[in-house]
Order: C-alpha cells, then sequence, then structure tokens
C-alpha cells in the first residue's frame, strides 16, 4: 500500500467515510445541546448554530436529578466492575492453570448465560429481587449485572492468564511462595494489562445498560442515567436540548477515559491473540 497511490487513497477515502458514519450521531448531538431553542425545531435543520446556547446543560444539572443519575451509575457500574473482577481473576486463573474435568464445559455455560435475552429472565429476576427485598437498592442492579459481568470478564481474563508463562509461578514455588503467593506477587502484576482492559469494557457495559434498571429501581433517586435520560420527556414535551446535554455529558468521560488508557486496552485485548 505505501508504494501504491492508489490504494492509499481508497484506503484513506474508506477511512474518512467510516469515521464520518460513526461520528456522526454524537457529533450531531454535541450541536444540538448548545443550539438556540428556536433552531431545534427547524426546517431544513440548521447544521451550524447560530450561537452557543448552555442553557440545556444548566437545565440538567440545576433543574433535573441528573448529578443523582451520574452518582448512582458511578456506584453501580463500579461496584459491579471490582465485584467481577474479585470473583474471575481467582476463577479465570484456575481454568487457565488447573487441569480438570469439566473446564471446558464451565467456559461454555458462563457464556451460555450471558447469551439469555434480559426480557427473558427479568420476570424471575423481579420476583427474586422482591423476595430479597432488593428493589430501588445499589446491591440489586451490582448482583444482576454480575450475570453479564462475570461471564465477560472470565473469558476476557481466561485467555489472558493462558498467555503467561507457566515457568514464572514454578520458578516462584521453587523460592518457597505459596500458589497465592506466586498468583498476587508474580501473576497478578503481570496481568494488570488484561484486568485493566477487562474492567474498562466490564465498566462500560454495566454503565449503558437500561432494562435492568428501568425494571428493578423504579424510585427516581436510585435511577442510572440511561433511565433518567429516557424519563426527560413529559406527556406534552420533547426536551431534545436537555436529552442531548445530558447524552454529551455522560459520552464524553467515557471516551476520555478510553483515549488515555488505549495503549492498555490494545495490549490487553491482544495479548490473549498471541499463542506463547
Amino acid at each position: 500500500m505505501k508504494n501504491n497511490p492508489v490504494k492509499r487513497t481508497i484506503f484513506y477515502i474508506f477511512l474518512v467515510f467510516f469515521l464520518t458514519f460513526i461520528l456522526f450521531p454524537f457529533f450531531w448531538q454535541l450541536l444540538t445541546s448548545v443550539k438556540p431553542i428556536k433552531e431545534l425545531w427547524s426546517i431544513p435543520p440548521t447544521w451550524i448554530p447560530s450561537q452557543i446556547n448552555l442553557s440545556y446543560y444548566e437545565s440538567v444539572f440545576f433543574k433535573r436529578s441528573f448529578t443523582t443519575y451520574l452518582k448512582n451509575s458511578f456506584i453501580v457500574a463500579g461496584c459491579t466492575t471490582a465485584f467481577s473482577l474479585f470473583i474471575t481473576s481467582f476463577a479465570s486463573y484456575a481454568l487457565a492453570r488447573l487441569n480438570f474435568r469439566g473446564k471446558k464445559s464451565i467456559l461454555c455455560l458462563s457464556l451460555s448465560v450471558s447469551m439469555f435475552p434480559a426480557i427473558a429472565i427479568v420476570s424471575p429476576l423481579f420476583l427474586f429481587m422482591r423476595n430479597c427485598h432488593l428493589l430501588n437498592s445499589y446491591w440489586g442492579l451490582i448482583l444482576t449485572y454480575s450475570t453479564f459481568a462475570i461471564p465477560l470478564s472470565l473469558w476476557n481474563l481466561n485467555a489472558y492468564f493462558k498467555q503467561i508463562p507457566l515457568d514464572l509461578e514454578e520458578s516462584a514455588k521453587v523460592d518457597g511462595a505459596t500458589p497465592i503467593q506466586a498468583f498476587l506477587k508474580i501473576i497478578f502484576p503481570l496481568a494488570a494489562p488484561g484486568m485493566f482492559t477487562t474492567a474498562i469494557l466490564t465498566f462500560i457495559a454495566a454503565w449503558n445498560e437500561f432494562f435492568y434498571s428501568l425494571t428493578f429501581n423504579t424510585a427516581d433517586n436510585m435511577r442510572t442515567v440511561p433511565v433518567g435520560i429516557a424519563m426527560f420527556p413529559g406527556d406534552y414535551d420533547m426536551p431534545w436540548g436537555d436529552i442531548s446535554a445530558a447524552s454529551v455529558v455522560v459520552t464524553i468521560p467515557l471516551i476520555i477515559m478510553v483515549l488515555i488508557f488505549q495503549k492498555r486496552i490494545i495490549s490487553g485485548l491482544t495479548a490473549g491473540a498471541v499463542k506463547g
């Protein structure tokens, strides 16, 4: 491609088209969030706002319970990520290192559990949450989100642990380290890129979850961001400006986080793809 200008040109044209297609919805939300009110419904639509209007952001933060939704999402997504990584770090390490019957079946079973559509299991989950008094609580969502976060973390970490040389553990055991010490002092630091990648993917999945939060947390002070934004419209009002501003606010932190840690994310995603 370096020596063929035609192929290089076609590649860059395709790249620009692809990026435009992917980024346009977010770009349009950003423009909508700063348009004057009269330009929100203009036909034909106004591409470039005539002036910058930040009243929607003011409305989101000071006239709505948006900060409460942000707090709830951070707590639920953060605790779900920490809980899933704590469980799956030991489980995936055992599946990667120990030889026993049914190991592949466990991995396949965990993956099949995550494939169940939410609508198919929401009724028994709701009854369980109600009987355990977990409705409108953080723990109700954390435990529910773990049903898809743990299989995701298990598969990612299992592939990564398999790439860490077994000789490192054997050397540590020769020096007198117990299996737990070898895991915590040798394997765990080496698995940091994979753990970091898994944490980000799990956090984003929990942050964006909508259906379980809508079903189990019906109190306004316990709603997460996706459900809170969905509740913005009224019976006779569609506040596109507020919805766009809120969407931009909840998306920008994720974009910044991915851009800052993109090297770790890429190294973690590609580590399990190379067979050692």
